[in-house]
This record gives C-alpha cells, structure tokens and sequence, in this order.
C-alpha cells in the first residue's frame, strides 16, 4: 500500500513538472500568462536582476527554512509529546542554542542584505535618460506627455470589453491610446497625481512608484524588445480602480521619430516639415502602431476635448473625435 501511494506521489510531481514546463513554454511577454508560476517575464534589465534575486537568493532560502522548520515541527511532534514523554523536562534553557538562532537569522539577512543593496542601487542610480514621460494618474485614467519632444498631454483609457474582444486583446490591459517609447532607450517616468494617489507599475519592466498629488516620483527602464507591455494602478484609487490599465508601445526609434513628429514638435533626429496644414488624428491604438506609422508631416493639433462615456458603469473620459 504505501509503494503504491510513493508511485501515485512520484507520478503527481511528474505530472506538476510537466505543466509547469508546459505553462513556461508558452509564457507570454508583456501581460500575465494563464496558469503559470513565477514572476511575469522580464524585457528590461531591471527585471532581470529581480528575478535573479528572487528566484536564485530568496527562494532556496526560503524553501531550505520551512524544510528545516517542517522536520524540526515532525522530530518534536514524535519524540517530545505527552505519550513519549509523561515526565516533563525540568531545563529552563539552553544558551549555546539560543546564540545560534540568534546569530544564524542574522548572517542570513546580511547575506540577503549584499543582493538587496544591490539591487536597490541599480534602480536609484538611473543611466543618463534618452527619453522623458511625465505620467499622470486621474480618477481613472492616465495621462502621458513627452516634455522633450512638446507633446502636450494623451490621455489613455481602458478598452471596453467589446473593443478589446473585437481588437483579439487583454481586457482590462489593454488602452485606447498607449505609451510609446523606443526600444533599447532608458526611457525616465516622472509619475504623478492628479486627485488621490495612485501607482505606476510596469510587471514586464519590474517597476512601481506611488503617483502621489504634489509630488513627483521618478522611475526608469530600459525596455530590450519591441511589443505592447501592460501594466496596472496598483494602489487602491476609488471605485473604478481596477478600469485604469497602463500600455506601453515599444517601437523602433525610427518608428518613434515619426510617431513624435506626429503627435507634435519634431523630435531629436528629424528634420522639420514646412507649411503643413495640422489636423486632428485620433489617439495612437496597438493596431495602428502595429501597421504603418503614421505619415510624417502632420502635427496633430491640439488635444482633442473630452466626453464622458458610460463603460460598465462608471463614467470615464474618451476622445471626442
């Protein structure tokens, strides 16, 4: 009977190991993936140190003291109960014991310690910035300005589900209008609030920072692939605060030039357009970003004035077209 428990057990973390390492093969980039365990993939090098102190320090540390604190339950559990031991012990304490899990939680945090200091340093020590976004938190939106290039505020919105069902994209990630950076750039976010605070987090890009009114708070990244990434507010904001997604469009520079000279000044690298008339396009989607840029030469006007669209039941702001 209990060999055959031991093959049952042994077939079970067969059987775990194999989905795991199915679900890790089909981990999806940018945006959660369905089933899966551990850390959302990394696409910056932030991330990637993350993950190495999460999963190569904090885990087996992890694991090694509730394997040792489980067999220490198991040997007491056994040998010092009331049946094994109707005379208790009359000791009060052990002092060569009571130093050694004193000292020893203590090299373990200072172990701990070099790999967190680490870390920390290379989030507060940013690279000279290639780009700057300033980004704002509303109730319950987000909007995103490029100080640099003068582009004046883009106000992004979360997707009903209907679009984004129709769009084949992530509800409740996915925007009507994204953030969008070049790829391979230390792109610094100047976040803020508007109303309460609200928080910038980035899973893929391994970044969060509080968007607190009156203040500002800066983060970076360096995204190391093109695609869409999603985010989220991460601080409890008001009752819609689950309909305030944040996308980050990752594009080539060249791709981001045109985008820019678009959306207002020219930035770094291209040349200015004479005589051009400016016309109002609407906010830049995943799928017009992912066909062909928009045509250079044509600054959009000022932005567009905001409606209040009704969208499961709270009101949110939308581009007037």
């Amino acid at each position: 009977m209990n060999m055959r428990k031991l093959a049952a057990g042994l077939a079970g973390m067969i059987v775990g190991v194999g989905f795991s390492a199915q679900a890790l093969a089909a981990e999806l980039l940018g945006q959660p993936t369905p089933d899966a365990i551990g850390l959302q993939q990394a696409a910056s090098p932030l991330k990637h140190q993350a993950i190495f102190f999460h999963n190569a320090i904090l885990m087996p540390i992890i694991t090694g003291i509730s394997v040792f604190v489980a067999i220490l339950l198991g040997i007491i559990i056994v040998r010092f109960n009331k049946k094994a031991n109707p005379v208790p012990a009359k000791f009060s304490h052990n002092t060569a014991l009571e130093v050694a899990w004193t000292l020893i939680p203590v090299g373990i945090l200072l172990f701990i310690s070099i790999f967190s200091f680490k870390l920390l340093f290379a989030y507060h020590d940013m690279p000279k910035p290639d780009l700057t976004v300033k980004v704002v938190g509303y109730q319950w939106y987000w909007g995103y300005s490029y100080p640099d290039q003068k582009i004046d505020e883009i106000t992004s919105v979360m997707l009903s589900e209907a679009d984004a069902k129709k769009a084949n994209l992530p509800y409740r990630l996915a925007a009507d209008t994204s953030m969008v950076v070049p790829v391979n750039k230390t792109v610094r976010v100047l976040v803020t609030g508007s109303d309460v605070i609200h928080a910038f987090f980035m899973p893929a890009f391994g970044v969060m920072t509080s968007a607190i009114p009156g203040r500002i708070n800066d983060v970076w990244f360096k995204a190391e692939k093109t695609g869409t990434y999603y985010g989220q507010c991460a601080q409890l904001c008001g009752s819609d605060h689950a309909y305030m997604p944040i996308q980050i469009k990752v594009v080539t520079q060249n791709q981001f030039d045109i985008w820019a000279l678009s959306k207002g000044k020219p930035a770094a690298g291209v040349a200015a357009v004479e005589a051009v008339t400016p016309t109002t396009t609407s906010a830049v989607t995943p799928a017009a970003m992912s066909t062909a840029p928009a045509a250079s030469g044509a600054p959009v006007a000022a932005p567009a004035p905001q409606k209040t669209a009704q969208l499961d039941g709270a009101a949110r702001p939308v581009a007037m077209n």
